[in-house]
């Protein structure tokens, strides 16, 4: 049976808004960096932060189990349609006839016109990026009796963040950018996020520990049901 918990809530909301936050801000932006050795590397600014909702993703799964994280990540889900959704009703409502609302209506869709590859490929890689990060985070709980966070969080993250690279620059942009650029894209972007994992453990540690305190719950997803297609906890 499924019970009430303190701060699932919590959790589950600040998973949907960094989700929408990544998607909406700043991820149409190309940004640039001089770094020491690698030289420069161009990257979506939206990498910088997509990658928490990964780790939030860790923390449901390793603490209340695969199925309330998946049920987060329909959550996510439903936001990212419904943000989507909207951008292009806004965007096709004709402005009032005045010289502010016309250059407003300019800079609206250079920030949410967004091209339906890229709406679509964006939610598909979510869904199935989310999906086999936290499967796998449960499976590899289950192998390493429940030892070595700092494994599966990683372990998991390579998986899923693979998953959603792949899917997203296929999906966007195959056919339009070069197959070489593609590539390079597609793995700087998975390298800049699953480096994210990997700075922030100690910090996946210690919400963890204190959830598991805080929640009296440490779930193993023993008989479980992996179907990504329900919502029942």
């Amino acid at each position: 049976m499924s019970r009430a918990y303190k701060y699932y809530d919590f959790i589950m909301a600040a998973f949907v808004c960094v989700l929408l936050c990544s998607n909406l801000i700043g991820a149409a932006k190309a940004a640039q960096l001089t770094l020491p050795i690698v030289g420069a590397v161009t990257f979506s600014a939206g990498v910088l932060f997509f990658p928490i909702s990964y780790i939030f993703g860790d923390i449901l799964t390793e603490v209340y189990g695969y199925k309330y994280d998946r049920r987060a990540v329909w959550a996510g889900f439903g936001a990212l349609l419904f943000a989507s959704l909207m951008s292009w009703i806004v965007l096709q409502l004709p402005p009032a006839n005045n010289a502010f609302m016309q250059t407003y209506q300019a800079h609206l869709e250079g920030v949410f016109g967004n091209t339906p590859r890229i709406v679509l490929g964006s939610i598909i890689a979510f869904c199935c990026g989310s999906f086999a990060n936290s499967f796998v985070l449960a499976k590899m709980k289950l192998l390493t009796q429940g030892k070595q966070l700092w494994m599966r969080t990683i372990g998991s993250t390579l998986v899923g963040e693979l998953v959603d690279s792949s899917l997203f620059y296929v999906i966007a942009f195959y056919g339009i950018w070069p197959n070489e650029q593609l590539f390079a894209v597609a793995v700087a972007q998975y390298v800049l996020k699953t480096s994210w994992e990997v700075l922030m453990t100690p910090v996946t540690y210690r919400v963890v520990a204190f959830l598991k305190r805080a929640e009296q719950e440490d779930y193993y997803d023993r008989h479980t049901n992996f179907t990504p297609f329900s919502l029942k906890v």
